[in-house]
């Protein structure tokens, strides 16, 4: 009797067992070709999305550029935007080599500057973008009249997405201690110069500069054009002289420091004003995200009272008149997804790509009251309307046009500047020099 139980529990046991794995294995096919559907799936749908290479540089140090992709592909879910970092040392170099190959795949490329774009345009490597533009009537004022500078043969091969236009920092310390009323949003620069020599002096036993001149030479050389009538390329340069007169004076009456000992010394702009003795700079906005960073980190204690206002103008011109360097977007001519590289472009060089800029403490190459507002309200920025206000231009210049001579025009510039404020040479001497070896490069 008991072999019998024993024998009827073995055999209700493998019936069991014997459903069990044929239940498994079952389930366990059903399984795998489900996900083996679903992968399948995922394959199709990455293989019907188009991938757009964008050369840039620094993306690692760089989170708008990561921020930009991805908002562009929350909008555009059938683009991925793989980004190729080329480096920041011969960013120039190493996209014009690689455009001029026969392997370049890229579809959207990022230029530098403005003697990049030109030698790009030269090697007739970059997609015209007019068509584009009319196409999607894309108004160009946003860019404040920097796109007119960018035009090469009756063609704008590139958009800028970001700008950095010139501004005037002052320390509002310096100012209180002289009892000097601030600087204002409308100021000629004869008025500059004023009130540059009143806040000069020593105070408790400290010297105190006025203003601060950088050793590049457009702090000087470009003051002169942003009345609209010259360029910095046209080889005639007497326009320059009432700005070296005043800078050059200035440095004899000690209102700002001497040239040849700032050259010596090595000594950074931001070193400068950190020092907490400079009233006044004139200097590019990508100043005003390091020295808020510097502030919260507690290395800039001297001049954490500051604030800016608009460049100064020449008489007559409009208040807001100033200097700019821009980044841009281009797309070669060999892309494979022009279309899909263009409403890249659009994106990021538009309104939305603009905010982003803001957001990331990046200043963007157009601008708006909601993009003023974006950049005011940064913690650290100067809690003050005049500061808000110096963010609004009415005009823009580039600091060097987009022409095929801007390499050696400089070269003769920059020489001439170095012996000008070294005081080896004569105002009048320098300009005749730079009259004479521009117009041989233009000739």
């Amino acid at each position: 009797m008991r072999n019998k139980v024993l024998g009827l529990l073995l055999t209700v046991t493998l019936i069991i067992l014997e459903m069990t794995g044929c239940t498994g294995a079952k389930g366990t096919n059903e399984s795998a070709e489900q996900l083996n559907n679903t992968a399948q799936e995922s394959d199709n749908k990455a293989e019907d999305k188009i991938t757009l290479k964008w050369a840039l540089w620094d993306a690692s140090n760089n989170e708008c550029y990561k921020v930009l992709a991805d908002a562009f592909m929350d909008e555009h879910p059938e683009v991925n935007i793989e980004m190729v970092d080329l480096g920041s040392a011969d960013y120039s170099t190493a996209l014009g080599t690689q455009l001029a190959g026969e392997n370049a795949d890229y579809d959207v490329v990022t230029i530098k500057d403005v003697p990049g774009y030109v030698t790009l345009v030269k090697k007739g490597v970059l997609e015209p973008l007019d068509s584009f533009i009319e196409k999607d009537g894309i108004d160009l004022s946003c860019y404040s009249g920097v796109t007119d500078q960018l035009m090469m043969n009756g063609w704008l091969y590139e958009l800028p997405f970001r700008s950095d236009i010139w501004i005037i920092y002052y320390n509002k310390d310096i100012f209180d201690q002289a009892g000097v009323p601030y600087p204002t949003n409308d100021m000629t620069w004869k008025q500059y110069d004023k009130l540059c020599r009143k806040v000069t002096g020593t105070y408790e036993g400290r010297q105190v500069y006025g203003a601060h001149y950088h050793t590049w030479r457009s702090t000087v050389q470009l003051d002169g054009i942003l009345d609209g009538k010259n360029t910095i390329v046209d080889g005639h340069y007497e326009f320059t002289k009432p700005y070296y007169e005043m800078v050059l004076s200035q440095q004899k009456d000690k209102v700002c420091m001497d040239y040849a000992t700032l050259k010596t010394r090595g000594l950074h702009y931001s070193a400068a004003f950190a020092q907490g003795n400079v009233a006044t700079m004139n200097m590019g906005s990508w100043f005003i995200s390091t020295l808020i960073n510097k502030i919260k980190e507690g290395e800039y204690t001297q001049c954490a009272n500051w604030g800016i206002v608009k460049y100064p103008h020449a008489e007559g011109v409009e208040p807001g008149s100033t200097l700019s360097t821009i980044t841009a977007l281009a797309i070669p001519k060999a892309a494979d997804n022009k279309e899909a590289a263009w409403d890249f472009v659009r994106f990021v060089s538009g309104e939305k790509g603009a905010e982003i800029m803001a957001r990331t403490g990046n200043i963007p190459a157009m601008t708006n009251e909601k993009i003023v507002e974006i950049i005011a309200g940064m913690d650290g920025f100067p809690n003050d309307e005049a500061s808000k206000e110096a963010l609004v231009t009415s005009h823009t210049y580039l600091e060097m046009p987009a022409i095929d001579k801007s390499s050696e025009i400089e070269a003769v510039l920059n020489k001439q500047h170095d012996l000008l404020m070294n005081e080896e040479t004569g105002i009048d001497e320098a300009i005749t020099a730079m009259n004479e070896g521009v117009q041989a490069i233009i000739n």
